[in-house]
């Protein structure tokens, strides 16, 4: 396994990235800033969070493999653009102008300047009666919990 010489604390929540799940005929992309990275039941793994409303939600719930994906700087317009528009409504990869890598576990960008192929091992959905009061702010009205979804990283691709 290569080594990772990141800053696990900024590279969800101030760089970004893009979470995509699917197959070569149909998948969906989503920005994500919530996630973190370690090493659970002695494997290199990726945790993320989303909720079930989101529309990438359905294609991380239908595979074993997903990608998650980081970009240089130049590419937050494309990056918001993937986070504030449901796949459900627009095609954000034609809108983003981004290319599409077909990889033998999973579907990235070429744009990505790095890309984590996960295999998903474990997955359930947050119990909001366990959560800090300050956090219940984020859901408020009936906004559902998000899932806790994790990946063994299985392939790395840089460029």
């Amino acid at each position: 396994m290569t080594e990772y010489k990141i800053n696990p604390f900024d590279k969800f929540n101030h760089d970004w990235a893009l979470v995509t799940a699917g197959n070569k005929d149909y998948f969906n992309s989503m920005t994500i800033s919530w996630g973190s990275m370690g090493t659970l039941w002695n494997k290199s793994i990726v945790t993320i969070y989303i909720r079930p409303d989101r529309y990438t939600f359905s294609f991380l719930k239908e595979n074993d493999t997903f990608t998650v994906s980081f970009y240089d700087d130049n590419y937050k317009k494309e990056l918001l653009m993937f986070g504030r528009n449901s796949g459900r409504d627009m095609d954000k990869v034609k809108e983003s102008g981004f290319t599409p890598l077909i990889l033998e576990d999973g579907i990235t960008y070429q744009e990505a300047k790095e890309t984590l192929v996960l295999k998903k091992i474990y997955m359930e959905q947050m119990n909001k009666e366990l959560f800090p009061e300050d956090a219940l702010k984020i859901y408020e009205g009936n906004a559902p919990a998000h899932y806790i979804i994790i990946g063994e990283v299985v392939n790395k691709v840089e460029k």
